[in-house]
């Protein structure tokens, strides 16, 4: 069984409260796991969420729309995913965000398909970007997740879940899944108002139409409307893991004076 976990929460730092953003009049949210139902090769989707009082809105969206919530730590994050997991005893577990509302259910299909064909530990398809930022998915055995969940320490490890696992590829099988053409440079994950300007406008001009629209037609979108295109945001990949790898650094400069 393929379990897909949707993380959310909303005391994000940059943006609070931006899974529950409207877009088009609903959540944002509530959009991303629309898109992820269309995902043929995941047979279950759970949101892990936190069991702090300010997640409650989550829990509530997710009884409104029959999709399991599961709670669990606030900070240590990959508690919260491996207990959400071990729950349904998965083969092998999507690992996604809930700042990526375009998110296509395609790239996870073709992810969860060179990892079971490849026989990986972990795969992904940033490990060597060429996809957009927000198209971002991990697809990791349950025996890799529960290794990392014991032995995993560092702040970075514990809030981003994965990076124990691809920064030991001597121990660990490691996939990666690319593009023909590198898209890297384009940002459609929500981080910031800006990102969810620019979102909220492919929505508008996509959804009516295609309410399933995919990766082509959001490329199509933006060689056709400059003005969205500008929209787009261009903050770095990965600012808030680069974040968490200063917090590291302290942690680990405490752990030295103590040694």
């Amino acid at each position: 069984m393929i379990l897909g976990i949707l993380q959310a929460r909303v005391s994000s730092r940059r943006l609070p409260g931006k899974v529950l953003k409207p877009i088009l009049g609903r959540p944002m949210l509530e959009r991303q796991i629309e898109r992820l139902r269309r995902a043929r090769r995941m047979d279950r989707l759970v949101v892990a969420t936190s069991g702090d009082g300010s997640d409650d809105a989550i829990a509530t969206l997710c009884d409104s729309l029959a999709v399991e919530c599961f709670r669990g730590s606030l900070e240590d994050v990959l508690d919260r995913f491996y207990q959400a997991a071990r729950r349904h005893a998965p083969s092998a577990v999507v690992r996604l965000t809930g700042d990526c509302p375009l998110a296509d259910p395609a790239v996870i299909d073709q992810l969860i398909e060179l990892h079971t064909a490849g026989g990986y530990d972990y795969t992904s398809n940033t490990l060597v970007r060429t996809y957009p930022d927000g198209l971002d998915a991990e697809v990791v055995g349950l025996p890799s997740l529960e290794a990392a969940w014991h032995e995993a320490t560092l702040p970075s490890e514990r809030e981003h879940v994965t990076p124990f696992i691809y920064h030991h590829p001597e121990r660990f099988r490691l996939g990666n899944l690319r593009r023909s053409a590198d898209l890297s440079r384009l940002r459609w994950v929500v981080d910031d108002p800006s990102d969810l300007v620019f979102v909220s406008a492919v929505y508008a001009a996509l959804y009516p139409k295609k309410p399933a629209f995919d990766t082509a037609d959001v490329l199509a979108l933006l060689a056709e409307r400059p003005d969205i295109a500008e929209m787009m945001g261009r903050a770095p990949t990965n600012e808030g893991y680069q974040h968490s790898l200063a917090v590291d650094a302290a942690v680990l400069a405490a752990r030295e004076g103590k040694s």
